[in-house]
């Protein structure tokens, strides 16, 4: 008689079997053809106690079992300042998930908090200097974040209607302070939606935003422009369903061409510039 599966071993089975087409084979999509991960890569899988970077591990837990490459794997979480209870929360989720954690302390939402102009940049660009830092220290080469791909065209569609520029996010870049540290997005092709899913499936709660600067400005402001561009993308997903798939597809087949500027390398081109420098018509 088969003996019974843990609870690590259910929620693993879900992934493979479950929710393979909707999560696994969208995140090999994404290592391969982003080609994320290398032989002999060292990599800190950063865990912030989400969903989205709970759901990460595991899978890169599972490549690494059951892939032909060779890479080492450490399970990097950071506390900026969480409450005990929510501290408690991810321990005890990566006890479940059986992710040997290793965590260290900073004190970042007590720095952001301090600030009052974009504290939240200001937190991100932290909390990411601080992951490299640990994951140098540790023999790493590369970080893995837990961005999705509605955080791609989320991104991006903020740029656009709050900050008056076309600027994705990358599925992969290298650090420019930390050099010969790469960072990856593995779960780059995985919709929010079938995360949302796989973890209500198997009963798991995560912790969601713990930051107090977001808890404090949405309380007085209403919601953020990240939740407010989540929804418009909601609502015309009920108009129609290839919504996503569309604007992620469109991020890929960017005609540069008919753009009336540009900027690449860091550089501006205007559109004289680019006009001159166009042979024929389009």
């Amino acid at each position: 008689m088969a003996r019974p599966l843990s609870r690590c071993q259910e929620i693993e089975r879900s992934i493979v079997k479950k929710f393979r087409k909707a999560l696994f084979n969208p995140f090999i999509e994404a290592v391969k053809r982003y080609s994320l991960i290398q032989e002999g890569d060292k990599i800190a899988v950063c865990i912030s106690g989400g969903k989205d970077s709970m759901l990460l591990a595991k899978l890169m837990e599972l490549l690494k079992r059951y892939g032909e490459q060779n890479f080492e794997l450490v399970f990097l979480a950071m506390d900026p300042g969480y409450n005990e209870e929510n501290r408690a929360r991810i321990l005890e989720n990566a006890k479940t998930l059986e992710l040997p954690l290793t965590m260290f302390s900073s004190e970042i939402f007590a720095a952001a908090d301090s600030v009052e102009k974009s504290p939240c940049y200001l937190c991100a660009r932290m909390r990411r200097g601080h992951l490299y830092a640990k994951a140098r220290e540790l023999g790493c080469n590369k970080i893995a974040l837990g961005h999705h791909l509605n955080d791609v065209i989320e991104t991006t569609l903020i740029g656009m209607f709050y900050g008056a520029q076309l600027q994705g996010m990358m599925p992969k870049i290298r650090s420019q302070n930390f050099e010969g540290m790469e960072l990856i997005r593995p779960l780059y092709c995985v919709k929010e939606d079938d995360i949302i899913a796989w973890a209500r499936y198997n009963g798991l709660q995560f912790i969601r935003c713990a930051c107090r600067v977001t808890a404090r400005t949405e309380a007085e402001e209403g919601c953020s422009k990240r939740q407010e561009v989540k929804e418009l993308v909601n609502a015309l997903k009920r108009q129609d369903a290839q919504i996503e798939d569309n604007l992620f597809t469109a991020l890929h087949a960017v005609c540069v061409d008919t753009f009336p500027g540009l900027k690449a390398g860091g550089k501006k081109y205007s559109f004289d510039e680019l006009y001159e420098n166009k042979k024929t018509d389009s």
